[in-house]
């Protein structure tokens, strides 16, 4: 009840801070979503002496501190992954949709999975969504474990993509599970009550030129996603919709590993030139997979911002035990202005893990609102590329906070200092491979 009292009288305050002084339309056109990532169910979890036995996603090493809603190196106990949806419903936050990034399984060895079980837990988790907001429209996304042997989607239809088109039959329509069928992506329109022009979601199987791939090795354009994706966007630009793009593996550099790329450096400077021709069309971009909280910028080549990019973190606050930090489970509400689609605010929920577990209750907080914790006005690309600069700026302050927001307040005492905050920078700014290159050479003026 605290935690609905205290979203009301804020979104109130932004309200009132944001009431129009001209002839402006009025804040209340407001809508909103929710993004999860990152489930990785583990099924195995349970609570036993034997710190090695806890779960297979440990692979074989000590549990941590385990408790009813998981440990820091195991994947998600069910009951984690309902607590994350109760928290969800009993919010009672209006929302139109959901979008849901993908990766259902846990990280085990592959001979402790197959086809049959990777299947069956997406449709675990595809029902429990469902039971859960049975009337709410679910833009779904496949991630890189929803496939067995993990990361080897194919470029045709295959037993996974059919069956998981059955999972999601209620959400989609039938042109978008035929498309489904054929790659493991499709497009669908969110028509809405409120708004003067539809939306349209797209939804990419970026697993398809993810590096460790080999089906795709060599192949120009895995089941023709990208010329399918230009289609769909030329379309979209003469209709004049707006655009919302999903997916699980995130173009860009990785912020945490130097010279680095999410998918092969092909397909990322290709989908990165297709997003600058239509980025007067896409209204933002939503990925999972590093389990971690970041933002990046498109710039166009006259380094003008053009698209804003997200990264949810992970509701698994799983890490191998080389790591040295992990993160907190973690699920999101974005706003969205209802008359052009364009975000405007960000709402970061999370779970203390360790206090879920010796309270044995799960109590899940509003970790930050974005345009409050970094001073901007809304999360439009222009905006965006003004807090990375802020970001950029030698011992901010605000980077520190970025920082922690980014391993969803895991450790306040990790600091990320000289080339851990180079290489976190320069993946905020830099999406293509030449101006990241120069951005990690000019590492001096980030110290």
């Amino acid at each position: 009840m605290e935690l609905r009292v205290a979203l009301g009288l804020a979104l109130l305050c932004s309200a009132l801070e944001a009431a129009p002084t001209g002839p402006q339309r009025p804040r209340s056109a407001v809508g909103q979503f929710w993004h999860v990532s990152d489930l990785h169910l583990d099924p195995t979890y349970h609570i036993t002496p034997d710190r090695t036995k806890v779960c297979s996603s440990s692979k074989g090493a000590n549990a941590s501190n385990p408790g009813p809603f998981g440990d820091f190196l195991c994947d998600s106990p069910y009951q984690l992954i309902l607590s994350a949806f109760s928290f969800m419903k009993d919010s009672k936050e209006q929302v139109s949709f959901m979008i849901w990034t993908g990766d259902s399984p846990p990280h085990v060895p592959v001979r402790e999975l197959s086809t049959k079980l990777v299947i069956s837990i997406i449709g675990n988790l595809s029902s429990t969504i469902r039971n859960f907001f049975p009337d709410l429209q679910v833009f779904p996304a496949l991630g890189n474990h929803d496939y067995w042997p993990q990361d080897q989607f194919p470029v045709t239809t295959s037993e996974v993509y059919n069956a998981v088109a059955d999972f999601w039959k209620p959400w989609l329509s039938d042109e978008a599970i035929n498309t489904f069928r054929k790659g493991g992506f499709y497009t669908q329109l969110f028509e809405s009550s409120n708004s003067h022009q539809p939306l349209r979601i797209i939804s990419l199987n970026t697993n398809l030129y993810y590096s460790p791939n080999k089906v795709t090795v060599n192949i120009t354009d895995p089941a023709n996603q990208f010329a399918w994706l230009e289609e769909i966007l030329e379309t979209s630009s003469q209709k004049k919709e707006k655009v919302y793009i999903i997916g699980h593996v995130p173009v860009g550099y990785l912020p945490y590993a130097r010279n680095t790329t999410a998918i092969r450096e092909y397909y990322n400077e290709r989908l990165v030139k297709i997003f600058r021709k239509y980025s007067s069309v896409i209204a933002g971009q939503f990925f999972g997979h590093t389990h971690r909280d970041s933002i990046m910028v498109l710039l166009d080549e006259e380094e003008k911002p053009v698209n804003s990019l997200f990264v949810a973190p992970a509701v698994t606050p799983v890490k191998s035990v080389l790591q040295m930090e992990s993160n907190n489970p973690g699920v999101r509400l974005y706003q969205y202005d209802l008359f052009d689609y364009s975000l405007l605010d960000l709402w970061q929920f999370y779970l203390d893990l360790r206090d879920a577990n010796q309270k044995n209750e799960s109590n899940w907080k509003l970790e930050y609102i974005l345009t409050k914790t970094y001073g901007i006005e809304d999360l439009k690309p222009e905006s965006l590329y003004e807090m990375a600069k802020q970001l950029s700026m030698p011992n901010s302050t605000l980077f520190e906070q970025y920082y922690s927001n980014y391993i969803v307040s895991y450790d306040k005492t990790i600091l990320c200092e000289e080339g851990c905050k180079t290489c976190q920078i320069c993946a905020i700014k830099y999406l293509d491979s030449s101006s990241y290159r120069d951005c990690i050479n000019q590492e001096a003026m980030w110290r």
